[in-house]
């Protein structure tokens, strides 16, 4: 059975375009799993940690076979091919795929927290998000006042149209 999960991705080290274009075809490369939309790409000044450069980020749509676990252990292989480390928190990365949310799916575990528990709070999220997400509501609200509500909307700037898919 699919299951349609929306995705963030972002990166600010190396070929930053290159490396959400990687993530992206080898998410669409997974055993089971489509890419059916994917975002404009945005750049966005980081968050957390700000001695670092900027980041690029993207949003896309995904149909898989695979549970959320599972999923998050893919995506995880994907960042480590693609050179991620995770030495700083919210530190500076070649990649990064999270899963936003995952059908109507609420989960809450060490590793993983569905829906994405600050994704409603960050504009480089949420942006990206709005172009791809087939609902209006997004958690009991419209996803165009949530934008409006984000502190950080002004730092993201469209910086190319779609991501291949």
């Amino acid at each position: 059975m699919d299951n349609t999960v929306y995705v963030a991705l972002g990166s600010n080290l190396g070929d930053r375009e290159k490396n959400i274009e990687n993530a992206i075809e080898q998410i669409g490369k997974l055993e089971g799993t489509h890419v059916i939309k994917c975002s404009s790409l945005y750049e966005t000044e980081p968050v957390g940690y700000l001695d670092q450069g900027r980041f690029l980020n993207a949003a896309a749509m995904v149909m898989t076979m695979w549970s959320p676990l599972e999923l998050l252990a893919k995506f995880q292989e994907i960042e480590n091919q693609l050179g991620r480390t995770r030495d700083i928190h919210w530190g500076p990365r070649t990649i990064d795929i999270d899963i936003l949310l995952y059908e109507d799916l609420k989960m809450d575990l060490p590793d993983l927290t569905i829906p994405h528990p600050r994704m409603t709070q960050r504009g480089f999220v949420l942006i990206p998000l709005e172009e791809i997400f087939e609902d209006r509501i997004l958690m009991g609200k419209d996803i165009i006042k949530l934008i409006d509500s984000c502190d950080d909307k002004n730092g993201v700037k469209l910086y190319r149209g779609k991501v291949s898919e």
